[in-house]
């Protein structure tokens, strides 16, 4: 089974906060992660550098954050109220023997689900969730929605931020049959070259769905957004709400 690469967080702990910390809507997903939690424990998978696991724990909520890298982690345990966010380094695919249930809600935001890069991976995911989930719990995953892919495999460089003191291009290779892509980030400073890898499996929604069905568990809901914005066919990320077959409930 491929798991999450802990180089992946090595290559980007130092930068990520600077990167990424406007990236999603955090005051949603934090709203709407305690609404559903109702007071009970929340599981984040893939927790990073804490943006997320610390402004919930700062609501009072009972937080335990999962992550492959031991890098990213650190960075976490650096930051102000960091004592309240149990951590725990690990594959999120194996959260089950990880992680002691039951748990309300598991958060697994801002594309973090494609970072185990096969169907394998994603598949057993989904059982470990569901094997923590309580009566009533959710699953929310907060990702893109795949474009139309390329006929054959493609290579793509794009510049992806350009400072007085730095550059950064993006090189990019799609494997559409494989649903992967993999890329580097080129970061070009005054002091050297640095080269970030990463690697995604991406899923659609419906091979979510399939995958979370074949777990026992079922889509509850679906949207465009933390807010509830609509989902439909123009939509370019979703939010979707898993729960046990027979358990799910309108929220």
């Amino acid at each position: 089974m491929t798991t999450p690469d802990p180089d992946y967080g090595d290559s980007f702990a130092d930068v990520y906060d600077d990167w990424y910390a406007g990236i999603t809507d955090l005051e949603g997903t934090v709203d709407r992660v305690l609404a559903l939690a109702s007071g009970g424990p929340v599981l984040e998978l893939g927790v990073g550098t804490g943006r997320i696991a610390l402004a919930l724990a700062a609501q009072g909520a009972e937080v335990v954050g999962v992550d492959a890298s031991a890098a990213m982690l650190d960075v976490l345990r650096s930051k102000p109220g960091a004592d309240r966010v149990r951590t725990v380094l690990g594959d999120m695919a194996e959260c089950d023997r990880l992680v002691d249930g039951p748990v309300a809600v598991v958060l697994v935001a801002f594309n973090t689900f494609f970072n185990l890069t096969t169907e394998a991976a994603q598949r057993r995911c989904f059982g470990a969730v569901a094997a923590l989930l309580g009566p009533g719990g959710s699953m929310l995953v907060e990702a893109f929605v795949p474009g139309n892919a390329p006929a054959e495999t493609e290579r793509r460089l794009t510049t992806s931020r350009v400072d007085l003191d730095r550059v950064v291009l993006t090189a990019t290779e799609h494997e559409p049959d494989a649903q992967v892509v993999t890329g580097q980030h080129i970061d070009v400073t005054a002091a050297g070259t640095r080269l970030r890898p990463w690697r995604i499996r991406y899923a659609h929604p419906h091979q979510l769905d399939a995958m979370a069905t074949d777990a026992g568990l079922v889509l509850v809901e679906r949207a465009g957004g933390w807010r509830g914005e609509p989902f439909d066919d123009g939509s370019a990320v979703h939010v979707s709400r898993y729960g046990r077959h027979g358990s799910g409930r309108s929220s």
